[in-house]
């Protein structure tokens, strides 16, 4: 029957990964639905097999993380960090996780760039189990991170850095543009070196043009504004601006509690004791958190005399 074949065609739709005539099956079962319902009452117990497949394969599409724990042995016994977190990064979407100090937040990070490995769970990217993954095969796969202190390099240039990022022999012209993206004067800073000579807020600058020449699909920020002067943190907001207006080939997640940072994003996640509390969109989770530690001013943190 014209059913059956419809049902057919989804299936080898899902096998195939074939997301294009998946949607057009998917329709032609909808107009089947109005014209003749009673041939899609005969074959529910298909469509409810087949609907969940479909919400299965919706779910292994996304980067997700999955019942993820993590704990650290301790002479008294194991603490735990994570518990049992599940958390789905949709595409092109700019997502901020914040929270109190010491919640798992940082720890949630480096789990997702393979620097830890989950006590428990599941992490899933592009569709892939890479969870025994190490960070150098996750990074193949697209995945870039930041620290929240850039590692310095003596006798490596800044033009060095970026060529080896993106993984090809760019142009000093060509570098010069993922310099310029960041706010950097490019020609006062490709021949530079990485060393002890830049600040903390260049560093954290270069080091975000490194990520940007990578092109990756997830790109991991812990904590940027760590270490950094107010003059330098109001360049850093400019940068991600910047970056969100043009997010449209992969997904960032920038782990922070700094307000203007939270108040860039597309989504906010909170986590705190090792779990998720609350997540949504900004707009509905930044008013709850105004005024608490999961939401600072950073112009607040200085008048109140330093960064700690």
């Amino acid at each position: 029957t014209f059913t059956f074949y419809i049902l057919q065609t989804i299936l080898n739709c899902l096998n195939a990964n074939d997301d294009n005539n998946l949607k057009i099956s998917l329709f032609a079962l909808s107009d089947l639905a109005q014209t003749e319902p009673s041939s899609l009452k005969k074959n529910f117990s298909d469509i409810f097999i087949l609907m969940g497949k479909i919400y299965e394969k919706k779910e292994l599409d996304e980067d997700a993380i999955k019942n993820v724990s993590f704990e650290v042995p301790k002479e008294d016994g194991a603490k735990e960090i994570i518990r049992d977190i599940s958390l789905a990064i949709e595409e092109h979407k700019f997502v901020v996780i914040t929270g109190p100090n010491g919640g798992g937040k940082s720890t949630l990070a480096k789990l997702i760039a393979g620097i830890e490995k989950p006590t428990s769970g599941q992490i899933f990217f592009n569709g892939e189990d890479i969870t025994e993954k190490s960070i150098t095969e996750r990074a193949n796969m697209g995945i870039s991170f930041a620290f929240q202190q850039p590692v310095r390099f003596k006798g490596i240039q800044v033009l060095d850095l970026i060529r080896m990022a993106a993984n090809k022999n760019l142009s000093a012209a060509d570098a010069c543009e993922y310099l310029s993206e960041v706010g950097l004067c490019a020609k006062d800073y490709i021949n530079r070196e990485v060393n002890a000579s830049l600040s903390g807020g260049e560093l954290k600058r270069i080091e975000i043009a490194t990520v940007l020449a990578r092109g990756t699909k997830l790109s991991v920020f812990d904590e940027p504004e760590a270490g950094i002067d107010l003059w330098s943190f109001q360049n850093l907001i400019q940068v991600f601006e910047h970056m969100q207006k043009k997010n449209t080939d992969g997904s960032i997640l920038i782990i922070s509690h700094q307000e203007r940072i939270l108040n860039i994003a597309d989504e906010i996640v909170v986590i705190a004791n090792g779990q998720i509390s609350k997540k949504g969109p900004k707009d509905e989770i930044l008013p709850q958190l105004l005024g608490t530690t999961s939401a600072v001013d950073m112009c607040s943190k200085f008048t109140q005399g330093g960064t700690q």
